[in-house]
């Protein structure tokens, strides 16, 4: 079973930066397309950007131009590079497959201040 494990967040300005990592445990990490969601508190969770084991990515609309997923096969990992932050991206950060999901990590909390 693949398991998932997110790191890399914090508290941040508005305006600064963060790079989160997703790292998976198995083989066939490779194959897999992978995303990142985030929950903010009361909200459901959200998929924001996704990118396929060909590395074509796709992004929530309010995170196009600041937020940039990509991975290393070789590594097993998956990044989230988040730039400008906004208050509003504040929420636990998980990665996961776009569907028929994996077991869920514990997420990383990001804090963005005003």
């Amino acid at each position: 079973q693949v398991q998932l494990v997110e790191s890399g967040g914090g508290l941040v300005q508005a305006g600064g930066s963060l790079r989160l990592s997703c790292t998976a445990s198995g083989s066939i990490f490779s194959f897999y397309d992978m995303g990142w969601y985030r929950q903010a508190p009361g909200k459901q969770r959200e998929l924001v950007a996704t990118i396929t084991s060909g590395r074509t990515t796709n992004y929530l609309d309010s995170v196009k131009g600041r937020f940039t997923i990509s991975r290393d096969n070789a590594k097993k990992q998956v990044y989230l590079q988040m730039n400008s932050l906004k208050p509003e991206d504040t929420a636990v950060y998980y990665c996961n497959r776009p569907s028929r999901w994996l077991n869920w990590g514990q997420g990383t909390q990001v804090t963005v201040s005003s």
